[in-house]
């Protein structure tokens, strides 16, 4: 590996449309694959072909650091199946997992976190155990609980992200600032539609200008845990402020 702290401008802008090129390829394949898969033919199996390209298209959107046009075609692709499914999201089948039994535990997901990861970092140790050791790593180690990894104890689930996994796992979608951060961490991370939230923008580029920078992972988790913990809070805000608008009287005629 090396590693290279800029590019010259014209490098940069081919390096830019090689990336861009190869994750269109990525989003093609996974969107010709769902085309293929709704139609007469190919719907036997359709409920497990769909996990396996909503796994595949987060794996993807993951390393699509430059937005990719083919993304949100293939996204559309895989909500048509959804569709056809009548699914009402599997939340229903994430296991229930107590809080006292994470409670001075060492936490692990990949290096380098983004939006997913920084948001379950934050979740981790504002609700689950504020004492928690966090490691960044590819493998756990015995004892370990990892989050984002693949195989992970709370990972992605059908088309859920690691942080909408953990909400339901831990009993907090109930919250309405979490369910709303949950929308904003979706969106980001799976570019799926199913959102359009209007700080999303801003906390995309806020996450890409931190990835850019090639901050150490202890620096973007001190930097994630405090943004989310803002966007919590403004959250709770703006539902507290909404709650005291009184209502208004109906006219008569």
């Amino acid at each position: 590996m090396l590693r290279v702290d800029r590019f010259e401008r014209e490098a940069e802008a081919r390096l830019i449309e090689m990336v861009r090129a190869a994750r269109d390829e990525d989003y093609r394949k996974i969107a010709a694959e769902a085309e293929e898969a709704l139609e007469p033919a190919g719907q036997d199996g359709l409920r497990e072909r769909l996990e396996k390209l909503r796994r595949r298209f987060a794996e993807t959107a993951r390393l699509d650091f430059f937005q990719a046009a083919e993304g949100p075609r293939a996204a559309a692709a895989l909500a048509r199946i959804e569709a056809a499914l009548g699914r009402e999201g599997p939340s229903r089948e994430v296991p229930a997992a107590e809080r006292k039994r994470y409670q001075g535990r060492r936490w692990v997901t990949r290096p380098h976190p983004h939006v997913d990861r920084l948001a379950c970092a934050w979740l981790i140790r504002r609700f689950i155990d504020p004492h928690a050791e966090i490691r960044y790593a590819d493998t756990p180690e015995e004892g370990e609980v990892s989050f984002d990894l693949r195989d992970a104890d709370f990972g992605h689930r059908g088309n859920l992200c690691s942080f909408e996994t953990m909400l339901a796992a831990f009993g907090l979608g109930a919250d309405p600032a979490l369910a709303t951060l949950a929308e904003i961490v979706h969106e980001i991370d799976l570019r799926d539609g199913t959102s359009a939230r209007p700080e999303m923008p801003g906390v995309d580029g806020i996450l890409r200008g931190w990835s850019a920078a090639g901050w150490p992972d202890s620096e973007l988790e001190r930097h994630g845990v405090a943004l989310f913990e803002g966007l919590y809070t403004a959250m709770q805000q703006e539902r507290a402020a909404a709650s005291k608008v009184p209502a208004r009287k109906k006219k008569h005629p």
